[in-house]
């Protein structure tokens, strides 16, 4: 295997995303061979080199994904000193040590992805992919046309903050309550509650029926199942092979700007002199193609 950065090796052992696994780095938690390591850019190989954190060995898993059908009244971590219904209990039965990408409020139901897996971990909660998180959000009273159109064009938070439009309509009405179905592509604290409470139909049930595609239509409550191989194609094209490529094209910009060379382009062919002719038939020859950007899977 070839030298990669640090923070990926330990985002690809599903020690922490790439962020938290670059504080580890420069916090001075990573040792190679023994010594600590302080430095963002430096690189090993993961089957080679010794790689500890916090003296524990770094070793790599296959990377691993699963929907989780979270119920109610369950806190997305992996323990809870204070005795509540946490995710590490859905999760213990699982082989692989899995985290979970983002979190759901304890009330709050529904898909959430677990994995090992950083790189798509951090492409994920990137907010500039705008992925959609769609909920089902049960309201009190009955909502008119300028209401529902405050929570599509953006609401106002107590904060100052105007969310971004989202897609919303109505499911159903009920006697007091009217349900209605919201996608967002940001991820506010709390955001649906206070977007509810800003327009005076405070939540009284929330359920997030997909995140990024995946739903939990085929799951029942506390029900886990892994990722079928179209369903994790289909999240590294849309979101993960876009993030290698604009980290590509920064890198490739960074070392511009820092002086270093750059793999020349080749020049177009001008036509021959002297009037020499292509044989019938044949088009012109054009550049080979050139590798793609950001890799396939992982």
């Amino acid at each position: 295997m070839a030298a990669e950065r640090l923070q990926k090796i330990l985002a690809h052992a599903g020690v922490a995303s790439r962020r938290a696994a670059e504080k580890l780095i420069a916090d001075g938690h990573v040792r190679v061979n023994g010594r600590i390591v302080t430095e963002l850019g430096t690189k090993a190989d993961a089957h080679k080199d010794k790689i500890e954190v916090d003296g524990k060995r770094v070793v790599l898993e296959k990377p691993v994904h699963y929907l989780v059908h979270k119920p109610r009244e369950m806190v997305t971590t992996l323990n809870d000193p204070e005795g509540r219904e946490h995710l590490g209990k859905l999760l213990a039965k699982l082989p692989e040590r899995v985290y979970p990408v983002g979190r759901l409020d304890y009330h709050t139901s529904g898909a959430l992805l677990v994995t090992n897996d950083g790189e798509l971990t951090d492409a994920l909660l990137n907010p500039a992919r705008n992925v959609p998180k769609v909920y089902a959000a049960k309201l009190r009273g009955h909502l008119d046309v300028p209401e529902l159109d405050k929570l599509r064009n953006g609401v106002e938070l107590d904060d100052g903050y105007k969310t971004k439009p989202a897609e919303v309509f109505v499911l159903r009405e009920e006697s007091k309550n009217t349900w209605i179905q919201i996608t967002l592509t940001e991820g506010k604290n709390r955001q649906i509650h206070r977007m509810a409470e800003a327009i005076g139909h405070p939540v009284q049930r929330l359920a997030r029926t997909a995140f990024a595609g995946l739903s939990t239509d085929d799951l029942r409550p506390g029900e886990v199942r892994p990722l079928a191989k179209r369903e994790l194609d289909k999240l590294v094209k849309t979101y993960l092979t876009p993030a290698r490529i604009q980290k590509a094209n920064a890198r490739q910009q960074a070392d511009e700007q820092a002086g270093m060379p750059v793999a020349p382009q080749s020049a177009p062919r001008s036509k021959p002199r002297g009037g020499s002719k292509r044989r019938a038939g044949r088009n012109p020859r054009s550049p080979g193609p050139r590798g793609k950007r950001g890799g396939g899977d992982r």
